[in-house]
């Protein structure tokens, strides 16, 4: 009976470990790229072309073949919209990252509505409250 390989690897990556070097190195180019088409309207949308839109952060799946784009319009309005048409893009955003960031292969890419400053705006409100204030001055 031929004994089991304890030593292969899962194809799946291990639930809450931290992104790699590599992954966060590739997501931080790719959301440098993301950020200059936006800056300078190479992507013709009229969505897009009106609206100024940060990148916060993109994630990279374990085998650099997934990208998730983290969107964000300044003032937080309209962000549907904004990730529709980015969405409708993806194909002339996947080549023009694909020609500007070297890998072996090109990352399909997502557009997800970043939540991270809603949850900043919601703990601040917390720590605002009087019950934290009375408990931050020691009465």
């Amino acid at each position: 009976m031929p004994k089991a390989n304890s030593k292969q690897k899962s194809a799946k990556p291990v639930e809450g470990k931290a992104p790699s070097q590599r992954m966060l190195r590739v997501g931080e180019l790719l959301r440098h790229k993301l950020s200059e088409m936006l800056a300078r309207s190479e992507i013709h949308d009229d969505v897009l072309t009106r609206a100024v839109i940060t990148i916060p952060e993109v994630r990279m799946s374990p085998d650099l073949k997934l990208a998730t784009a983290y969107v964000m319009p300044l003032g937080g309005g309209n962000v549907d919209a904004i990730v529709a048409a980015l969405q409708k893009n993806k194909k002339y955003i996947r080549g023009e990252i694909s020609r500007a960031v070297n890998l072996k292969y090109a990352p399909d890419i997502r557009f997800r509505r970043d939540e991270s400053f809603d949850e900043a705006l919601r703990i601040d409100a917390l720590l605002a409250t009087d019950k934290v204030t009375r408990d931050l001055q020691g009465d």
